[in-house]
């Protein structure tokens, strides 16, 4: 958790950053009549502390008279109370993010559609093609590994470079998480197809992967403390902070990588519909989005750069297989099967 002087900072250095970027003024009619509702209430994934403060800070600054009210949650606990009131006709939230939290939302109708001036910063892989999400910042993931153990030229650069015997063993994941073994297992699938992917994953669960139920942050800090040489499906944002602190922390590209998304929605029957859409504006502008970028994370728009050159798939040249709620969400039941039965 990181201190109030810090959190400070990084607010401070969002809003000082922003003289330099276009400004992105909203509509004024939707500025007056969010202004009337008063508030907004988000219901979010994120970390508080580290995003959640410095972007509320930001957007009531700009918008004086809208208060952003937030209610922090894992994405499981998300999804449930959405369901839960919307069936009870008592919609509290207007905004909400998740990974794939907007799938049985967007399935039983309750999604309103999302329109924003700079919808071309974003490609087509990060919105709905209904229009009823968009993503919100990116999560690339990558092998993380301790670069005081594995010299750069010995480092696996493809995923035919992880069958090398030298590696067995050594690797780690979550075997429960889509930051793991699913989220990897589900690249793999998709990008080689079912017969070559599984033949593939059948060798790659001879190499003996370290099940380590933990986060991915948890397990890249046992890779950085020498506990494994490789952690696979790093985000790779986290080695680059690691890095920065001193640690021996440093991820490689490994072709397709995958990138998913936090995505935003709109309720259908948000309580406050105008300050709702004005939300949804600002996060997805270069002021929000530049606010994201100073905490730390990935933006999702490709007009703000990231913390360090080269790591999303537009600046850094890499193919990624983008891992869509949509695609993601009804095939994760099969991506648990193979996990369990090959690695577990």
């Amino acid at each position: 958790m990181l201190s109030q002087g810090i959190l400070g900072r990084i607010a401070a250095a969002a809003l000082l950053g922003l003289a330099g970027l276009p400004a992105q003024a909203a509509d004024q009619a939707l500025i007056d009549a969010a202004k009337k509702e008063g508030k907004v209430t988000w219901y979010t994934t994120l970390i508080v502390n580290q995003v959640v403060l410095p972007l509320k800070a930001a957007f009531e600054k700009k918008y004086p008279g809208v208060t952003l009210e937030y209610s922090r949650n894992d994405e499981g606990p998300t999804a449930i109370r959405l369901l839960n009131e919307a069936k009870a006709g008592g919609v509290q939230a207007d905004v909400f993010d998740g990974l794939t939290v907007n799938v049985p939302l967007k399935r039983e109708g309750l999604l309103a559609k999302i329109e924003i001036p700079n919808a071309s910063d974003y490609p087509d892989e990060m919105k709905d093609k209904d229009g009823t999400w968009h993503a919100l910042l990116l999560f690339v993931f990558a092998p993380g590994y301790n670069t005081s153990m594995v010299a750069k030229a010995d480092v696996p650069k493809t995923y035919k470079d992880l069958l090398d015997p030298k590696w067995k063993g050594k690797m780690a994941w979550n075997p429960n998480s889509s930051a793991g073994a699913l989220g990897f297992v589900g690249n793999i699938l998709l990008s080689m197809g079912e017969t070559d992917g599984m033949a593939y994953l059948r060798e790659l669960a001879k190499q003996q992967i370290v099940n380590v139920e933990a986060s991915s942050r948890a397990i890249l800090d046992q890779v950085i403390a020498g506990e494994y040489p490789l952690g696979l499906m790093m985000f790779n944002n986290h080695t680059v902070i690691s890095a920065r602190k001193g640690a021996p922390s440093d991820w490689v590209v490994m072709e397709p990588v995958p990138v998913a998304f936090d995505s935003l929605g709109i309720l259908k029957n948000a309580p406050h519909p105008a300050a709702a859409r004005l939300l949804v504006e600002f996060l997805l502008s270069d002021e929000g989005q530049s606010v994201l970028k100073d905490a730390d994370y990935l933006p999702a728009s490709r007009r703000v750069p990231a913390m360090k050159a080269g790591m999303r798939p537009e600046d850094g040249g890499f193919k990624a297989t983008y891992m869509r709620p949509d695609v993601v969400d009804p095939l994760m039941p099969t991506w648990a099967k193979v996990v369990k039965d090959l690695f577990r």
